[in-house]
């Protein structure tokens, strides 16, 4: 993948994770349909969807095509604060009631998933293979866990035979 290419990806990852999460957070003009529980749910689907693909070009060892994707997680990463408004916690939500009460722990989790995400992108656009597949591997613990362990009811588990 040239250059040319690869920033153009970017810049249209960019451009897809801004309209999904809103381009400012208090703005009049935030994308979302009003229901904070459903938005919220929207975005993680888009993160899985896009960590989907980072681990497809990573085991396909498309390092450069990865960077587009971790842009993505890192823009919204940064908006992920805005989607648990206080009083959000419904029977929908997967939400702990412990992200409102350890609040400043929440917001650090979110902000090291912008962390990895950006390390993450800067390798692969230096075309850094191994750095790149490093971060990859430990992505899920250093990054999506830092929110998902503490802060996320578990999915069910499907009963043992």
């Amino acid at each position: 993948m040239n250059g040319r290419t690869l920033k153009t990806g970017i810049v249209l990852g960019t451009l897809v994770a801004l309209a999904v999460t809103g381009c400012a957070k208090g703005s009049k003009m935030q994308a979302g349909s009003g229901d904070p529980v459903a938005d919220r749910q929207r975005v993680m689907k888009l993160h899985g969807g896009l960590w989907k693909d980072i681990q497809d070009k990573s085991k396909a060892g498309n390092i450069e095509g990865i960077a587009p994707s971790a842009e993505a997680l890192a823009l919204n990463a940064q908006r992920i604060p805005s989607l648990f408004p206080e009083g959000s916690l419904t029977e929908k939500s997967k939400a702990k009631p412990e992200i409102w009460q350890k609040w400043p722990e929440f917001q650090v989790s979110a902000k090291k998933l912008e962390t990895e995400a950006v390390r993450l992108r800067d390798a692969s656009m230096a075309k850094n293979a191994d750095e790149t597949q490093a971060i990859v591997k430990d992505f899920g613990r250093n990054a999506c866990g830092q929110c998902h362990t503490p802060f996320r009811v578990p999915p069910p588990q499907p009963p043992r035979s």
